[in-house]
């Protein structure tokens, strides 16, 4: 991304390339607004003929897909080059059936990344949590949550851990 990088900002790549990446364009939910910080992600997922399930409602793998990559991946630019996202878990908690377009906000204030950066800083690495309602357009109805886990760490406990796994399995 480095050339790129050069001449965009990091908001516009972000945006354009999950919106231009195959496999999520696939999700049929772009990524309408991302803030110059990284802080936060507007996707919205129009309800179509791509997405409805067999009874009407949006397709549960449709509502999951639209938002499964965003908050690693945002981390993990937020952070920058001296962390490791990876995501260890997901859950999702179907509310009620999504007959209408829904939207997702993914949000990181700075107070939280304040205490992940403080966590990781104490511990070299931690598993952080990070929940994403899914909502009608009014962001009152919530359709479905899901639930992320991740693994953040710093890029030195990160290559110091895998060395230790290394030299165990060697014989």
């Amino acid at each position: 991304m480095g050339a790129l990088e050069r001449h965009f900002e990091p908001a516009t790549l972000f945006k354009w390339g999950f919106n231009l990446s195959p496999m999520f364009r696939r999700t049929t939910a772009p990524i309408t607004e991302v803030t110059p910080d990284l802080h936060r992600v507007h996707v919205e997922l129009p309800i179509s003929w791509k997405n409805r399930n067999y009874v009407g409602s949006i397709f549960g793998g449709s509502l999951f897909s639209a938002v499964d990559p965003i908050p690693m991946v945002q981390l993990l630019r937020i952070l920058g080059d001296d962390y490791v996202v990876w995501d260890k878990e997901a859950r999702i908690q179907f509310r009620r059936p999504a007959y209408q377009d829904v939207v997702a906000n993914f949000i990181y204030s700075e107070d939280e990344l304040s205490a992940i950066r403080a966590q990781v800083a104490e511990q070299g690495e931690i598993l952080w949590e990070k929940v994403t309602d899914l909502t009608g357009r009014d962001g009152k109805t919530v359709y479905s949550t899901v639930t992320k886990t991740l693994y953040v760490a710093t890029k030195d406990h990160y290559r110091a851990k895998l060395a230790m796994r290394r030299e165990r399995a060697q014989p």
